[in-house]
């Protein structure tokens, strides 16, 4: 019974401090019209490698003509038809498609191979 008892304890310890716990305070990054932006691992040296098929279920995120930097960490790539993507610390920048409103984040972890990006 003491065993049982001190389990408990400990089990109800540890559960007081999981939910204590403060929650993360990065922010998933979001382009300007607030829909969320991820990242291909598959992408390497910050050239992006998602085109065709791919791209149409992940749109880049494209830079139009004479947009400027949003800061820190922002820049844009040269893509294969010559458009320029956004890229943020050197990784190019897409959308998911089923992301249908600013805040969607559904992406996040598909195929373990994108993510959304935190800063």
């Amino acid at each position: 019974m003491k065993e049982i008892r001190g389990l408990c304890t400990l089990l109800l310890a540890a559960c007081t401090f999981w939910a204590a716990a403060p929650a993360s305070s990065a922010t998933t990054l979001a382009a300007k019209n607030g829909r969320t932006v991820y990242v291909f691992d598959r992408d390497i040296g910050g050239v992006p490698s998602c085109y065709d098929a791919c791209a149409r279920q992940w749109p880049p995120y494209i830079a139009s003509d004479g947009e400027k930097g949003m800061g820190e960490g922002w820049a844009t790539v040269k893509r294969k038809d010559g458009s320029l993507q956004w890229t943020y610390h050197n990784k190019p920048l897409y959308f998911y498609a089923d992301d249908k409103k600013a805040g969607d984040a559904k992406g996040n972890g598909v195929g373990r191979i994108w993510h959304s990006v935190k800063q």
